[in-house]
């Protein structure tokens, strides 16, 4: 097959995965990552680098806004950079230099524990934090930020930040060993461990991905994994079809579209299992 229909099947694959990473509340990199490395003849390293900057580039687009708005807190956000940040670039380098195989059988497993997360995990909107613990406290974080569809505003503090930082080393990891962005990971820390209000959390996890991301991408460009025909597809490809979907947002029923991309999910999270055996 000629290389340019690849580019073109690349760009719908990922105008789709856009429109579907919205509705189902997931960052794109998490179905980017397994679909097109199971599906397409790119090596995984091109695949991984493009991962990191598709979800990148919908953080960077987002962080600004969200900011402004107070939602995302750079009192949490900053010193779970730092740790997910150092972690991603040993991920990284982890990542290069193991082989394909390796890395194609730990990608599946990985899709197939996000599963389980996705099944599992409780999100909470304002979880209960009775009293912040000594580090939170010496870093300051917590924040104030208005709830609009109460009218009214929230405070917000924090615990368990020394466990919290802890899992971050693990997100960080797998982030850049995977290209997976780590959206699906930083939610439920922030949210579930350390007691940060759901749109906080979501607020915060978008802003996180743009420093994380970003640490982990230049180890794979400066190993020469950035592959124009890859990540220029799947860039346009994402942000169109991330504004179409937030257009469909409010039509459609988000429990549905969970479901599918849990199937789709455990399919490619088996694909790259498959993949990495030899099938």
């Amino acid at each position: 097959m000629e290389w340019w229909i690849w580019s073109i099947l690349l760009f719908i694959v990922s105008f789709l995965i856009g429109i579907v990473a919205v509705l189902a509340g997931v960052g794109g990199g998490v179905l980017f990552v397994p679909i097109v490395s199971g599906f397409f003849p790119f090596h995984l390293d091109f695949v991984r680098c493009a991962g990191l900057l598709v979800a990148l580039s919908g953080a960077l687009a987002a962080g600004p806004e969200l900011l402004k708005k107070g939602l995302a807190d750079l009192r949490l956000a900053i010193p779970c950079a730092l740790i997910a940040s150092i972690s991603s670039i040993i991920g990284a380098f982890l990542g290069l230099s193991l082989p394909e195989n390796i890395v194609q059988i730990a990608l599946g497993l990985t899709i197939l524990f996000i599963v389980a997360v996705m099944i599992v995990a409780k999100k909470s909107e304002f979880p209960e934090v009775k009293e912040p613990d000594k580090l939170s406290s010496i870093l300051k974080i917590n924040g104030i930020y208005h709830e609009q569809t109460e009218g009214r505003d929230v405070n917000w503090q924090i615990h368990k930040t020394p466990v919290g930082f802890f899992m971050f080393i693990f997100v960080g990891i797998m982030a850049g060993m995977f290209g997976l962005g780590a959206g699906w990971a930083n939610v439920p820390v922030l949210n579930l461990i350390m007691g940060a209000p759901l749109k906080v959390s979501v607020a915060t996890s978008k802003f996180l991905l743009s420093i994380t991301d970003t640490s982990a991408a230049w180890v794979y460009i400066n190993q020469g994994a950035l592959f124009p025909m890859v990540v220029i597809p799947s860039i346009i490809g994402i942000m169109l079809g991330s504004l179409i979907g937030a257009k469909l947002l409010s039509k459609t029923k988000p429990k549905a579209v969970r479901y599918v991309v849990i199937g789709l999910l455990i399919f490619t999270g088996l694909r790259a299992i498959a993949k990495g055996f030899g099938y």
